[in-house]
């Protein structure tokens, strides 16, 4: 299986066997059109797997990067083209949620969502996925009123807000800061492979991001800041 992450500023691929990680490589800076093909190419030579060989994908559908996100995502649709492998839209905080070694304390993944919110979640500790905080756009202060401690504080918004974050938390709060703490493909294609192996591919085709906040241009357009939830949620 192949794993994409675009959805940070921190680009991978993984290749996996069985839920096994082969190889992964961590692209080098710079827009996700230009470095996403030559990174899965690398790969594909490293570890002697042909895109062609490959019998499954999962990729982060968000929240993130508007435009790297798309770039993943129109990417792993080309790569499956034409055939019946499935690919497992795997949601970036949840990924983002396994990076730090278990420890059994609430995981709780920040992006930044600009306008001093951050995109974030809260997951339950020895690397459980379940959230315990649903995924959506808060204030670091809202934030803070809803997390349980301990916690570990991950991702790329601990830059920002990390340090007042734990001045309010308290002991029972600590940090991951990058590079630690950066959203990874091996965790995509973790939880990837447990999502295809449970059925839960979808046809390459019908893959759409996640974004939980709207581009400006269509807050503008339809005045809500806010995407719809998914159909059935």
């Amino acid at each position: 299986m192949l794993a994409v992450e675009t959805a940070t500023s921190t680009l991978s691929v993984a290749m996996l066997r069985g839920g096994e990680l082969l190889d992964e490589i961590v692209a080098p800076p710079g827009p996700a059109a230009t470095t996403l093909l030559p990174a899965i190419a690398a790969l594909s030579d490293r570890t002697g797997v042909s895109i062609d060989a490959v019998e499954g994908f999962a990729v982060s559908i968000g929240p993130g990067s508007f435009t790297s996100l798309r770039v993943g995502i129109a990417t792993v649709k080309g790569l499956a083209f034409g055939t019946d492998r499935q690919v497992a839209p795997v949601p970036t905080l949840a990924a983002l949620s396994l990076v730090p070694p278990e420890s059994g304390a609430t995981i709780v993944p920040m992006l930044d969502a600009r306008r001093g919110e951050v995109y974030a979640a809260a997951h339950g500790g020895e690397g459980s996925s379940q959230p315990v905080v649903a995924a959506g756009v808060y204030t670091p202060d809202e934030l803070c009123e809803r997390l349980p401690l301990p916690c570990v504080l991950v991702g790329e918004a601990v830059a920002l807000f990390g340090d007042a974050m734990i001045a309010r938390l308290g002991d029972g709060a600590s940090l991951l800061p990058a590079p630690a703490g950066d959203a990874r493909a091996r965790h995509v294609g973790t939880l990837g492979a447990a999502m295809l192996a449970k059925g839960e591919g979808v046809d390459a085709a019908l893959l759409t991001p996640n974004y939980l906040r709207r581009a400006e241009a269509e807050v503008k357009r339809t005045g809500s800041r806010f995407e719809a939830p998914p159909r059935g949620s």
